[in-house]
């Protein structure tokens, strides 16, 4: 059974990264802790969905489609970018059960599914996405703890204090590493709390939606420079890419439509003031 220990932090956990067998077939830890971080998220999605006029209905609906299509975008964004693993052996793409999803792959084919949601249930595309972010969030820091399991995800070698201590898949060695699963899962989960409390003030529909993929984005751009089995294109890490291009893209996009709604707030100013001044003159 394989040692996962933190020296630094006294800590050590011997887990097997199969949970249980049915029927001869081995049931993943890795999937019982995604299919929770799931669970979770459409469980408090439907308690808090009257509250911000969106049928609950509409949640299970939304993931029926979204999850599997989460899923399979996960998957392709990683086959893609892998394509000499499977080049030879092309059955091997739609065996998940031996590892290779990509969140982003995930979270963009999520986005598309829930477009095409809004627009098919006449619901407001922004209205859903604000809705929804939080939960992304908090579903995505339960799920990097299957990483952990899986001994997976894990960072460059270091000897700070939270060191996390496993066995080099190379060497057979034991090696101390930053454990980059807990960072990213302490900064979604950091995310989804700040989303929770934005999303009750937020006036302007996308902001909260926005925020996440900042936020989400700067954090994954910093962890993702610590990783040591990035996907590459090039001499780039591809996730490391992709989140510096959100961050730049929809902050700009943020401030933009900030001093649009700034403008035009000023402008209504301007025009009520203007009718008072006609009014009181004709009085």
């Amino acid at each position: 059974m394989p040692t996962i220990s933190f020296p630094g932090l006294d800590l050590e956990f011997n887990i097997s990264p199969v949970a249980f067998s049915v029927f001869g077939k081995d049931v993943y830890w890795y999937g019982i802790i995604i299919s929770f971080a799931f669970l979770l998220a459409i469980v408090l999605a439907q308690r808090d969905a009257k509250k911000y006029g969106i049928n609950p209905d509409y949640i299970i609906d939304l993931a029926l489609f979204a999850i599997p299509a989460a899923i399979i975008g996960a998957r392709l964004y990683y086959v893609a970018f892998r394509w000499e693993d499977y080049a030879n052996n092309p059955a091997d793409i739609i065996a998940i059960w031996k590892g290779g999803l990509a969140i982003y792959g995930a979270i963009l084919a999520a986005i598309v599914v829930a477009y095409i949601f809004a627009k098919k249930k006449k619901v407001g595309v922004f209205k859903l996405f604000d809705f929804c972010a939080p939960y992304l969030a908090l579903g995505q820091g339960i799920g990097r703890w299957g990483n952990f399991i899986n001994q997976e995800a894990y960072g460059s070698e270091t000897a700070l204090p939270w060191r996390m201590e496993i066995i080099a898949p190379d060497s057979f060695s034991r090696i101390s590493v930053h454990p980059t699963f807990l960072y990213e899962s302490l900064w979604n989960i950091s995310i989804f709390v700040f989303l929770i409390w934005f999303r009750k003030k937020s006036k302007v529909s996308g902001d909260v939606f926005f925020l996440y993929m900042i936020f989400y984005g700067l954090g994954r751009f910093w962890i993702e420079g610590l990783r040591t089995d990035s996907l590459m294109l090039g001499g780039f890490r591809v996730s490391q890419l992709l989140a510096g291009v959100f961050v730049v893209t929809l902050t700009a996009v943020l401030v933009i439509r900030r001093k649009r709604i700034t403008c035009r707030t000023e402008d209504n100013k301007e025009d009520n003031i203007i009718i008072s001044e006609k009014q009181r003159k004709k009085i």
